[in-house]
Parts: structure tokens; C-alpha cells; sequence
């Protein structure tokens, strides 16, 4: 890895960190987005995936048995065979086609949060019965396997339960804690994971610590409206470029 990926890199893990340590993990999926512009999106998702993890890791102690369990087991319970699918398929797609993906759902989690912002659409009144909970945890799986986006689905589901800003944060952690390591097996079956995304991994682990530090103390401390600007900025950018390289 050159010295200018790297620091592309480490920029990544520091964001994916920031997100999942305090802001739901909706966009640490960006920092996927932003490595597969530099470098096959396989090993981009391979690179992340143990980072993810790591902060899992570290970001459930902060919020333990915080989170709404009810929700939290139904999203469980349709992301594994969602994680299943997308294993099944993943021989099926080339580089092209993922980018593609992964470019579509930044900008459509960019496009969902302007429409919500202007009054477009709007969270249900009520929390939604326990089949969409399922069937938005199905399609996370999948989303989460193939990007590491599995979090607008959630986020659809559990906002419209109303949690207060701590037990969404902490439903997300234990939802995606549990999906992320689901991940590993068939990625490592698939053979994503090298020498070189391992060693990756070693180099990348402080800043995605750091980051999820950051995240954690932020989270009780700064506006989530300055994060998620800046989020929605990269998404824009990130999943423009990714859409374009895979159709030319």
C-alpha cells in the first residue's frame, strides 16, 4: 500500500471509528466507499470488515444493555439469512457491479436524509410491525455483506420505535456487532481476506480505535447535525465517482 492510500486509508478508519463509536454507524460505511476508489472494491471490504469489528468491540462496553433489545433481536434475526444471501451471490458480481452498488446506496442514504430533512418522508407514527423489522434486517444483511451499508434499512425500522438518541446508538452497536462477525466466516471462505489486507489491518487498527474513542466522548457532546454534513458531503462525492467508474 503506497504511502498516499494509506493516508487515505487511516482517514477511513478514523471516520468509520467516529461513526459507529457515536452516530448510529450509518455512515461508516463511507469509508468503504472512499478505498474502493482507490483500490478494488473487494479488498476495500476485506480491509474494513476486521477494523468494523474491532470497533464493535470497543464501542459495546460504553453502551451495554442500553439498547432496545425487542428491536435489536427481530433486525438480528432476518440480517443473518440477509448475510447468507449475499455470500451466495457474491460469485456472481464482478468489481464493476460492486462499485456500482455501493455507489447507488451512499447516494440513496444521502437522497432518504435530504427527503426526511425537508419533510418528504417521514418516520412512521408508530413503531412498525414486527415483519418489517424482519424484512429490514433481511436487507441489511445483504447491504452490509456486499458494502458494509446495512445501516438505512435499520435505521428506517428502529426510528420508527422513537428511541431516544443513547438507545439508538446502542442498538445499532449490538445489531451490527453481531452482523459483522456473521461476516467474517464466508468472507474468509470467499477468500477476501490476504496477507496484504491482514497486514493492512495491523497498520489501521490505532486510528480505527482512535476514531471510535472519538466517537463514543462526541456522542454525548457535539450536534449530530455539523457530523452528518460532512458525512452526506463524502457520500455525495464518493458514490458519484463509484457510479461513474463502474458504467464507463
Amino acid at each position: 500500500m503506497s504511502a498516499p492510500v494509506f493516508a487515505l486509508a487511516a482517514v477511513a478508519a478514523v471516520f468509520a471509528g467516529v461513526s459507529k463509536g457515536g452516530f448510529g454507524s450509518g455512515a461508516a460505511f463511507a469509508a468503504s466507499a472512499i478505498l474502493a476508489l482507490v483500490m478494488p472494491p473487494g479488498q476495500a471490504l476485506a480491509i474494513m470488515l476486521p477494523l468494523l469489528m474491532m470497533i464493535d468491540a470497543a464501542t459495546l462496553r460504553p453502551y451495554w444493555r442500553r439498547w432496545d433489545w425487542r428491536a435489536g433481536r427481530l433486525l438480528i434475526l432476518g440480517a443473518l439469512p440477509g448475510v447468507a444471501l449475499g455470500a451466495a451471490l457474491w460469485r456472481m458480481v464482478d468489481d464493476d457491479a460492486i462499485r456500482l452498488l455501493i455507489g447507488a446506496v451512499a447516494l440513496g442514504f444521502v437522497a432518504w436524509q435530504v427527503a426526511q430533512a425537508r419533510g418528504l418522508v417521514r418516520p412512521a407514527d408508530r413503531r412498525l410491525p414486527p415483519g418489517w423489522g424482519v424484512a429490514a434486517g433481511l436487507t441489511a444483511g445483504f447491504t452490509s455483506f456486499v458494502s458494509h451499508a446495512g445501516g438505512p434499512p435499520t435505521f428506517v425500522y428502529l426510528l420508527s420505535g422513537r428511541p431516544d438518541k443513547t438507545t439508538f446508538q446502542a442498538t445499532t452497536v449490538l445489531i451490527f456487532w453481531v452482523v459483522n462477525l456473521a461476516k467474517a466466516v464466508p468472507y474468509a471462505l470467499l477468500g477476501l481476506f490476504t496477507a496484504e489486507t491482514l497486514l493492512a489491518n495491523l497498520a489501521l487498527a490505532p486510528f480505527a480505535l482512535i476514531g471510535a474513542w472519538i466517537g463514543v466522548k462526541a456522542h454525548f457532546l457535539v450536534p449530530e447535525r455539523a457530523f452528518f454534513l460532512v458525512t452526506y458531503a463524502l457520500l455525495t462525492a464518493t458514490g458519484a465517482k463509484l457510479v461513474w467508474d463502474a458504467l464507463m
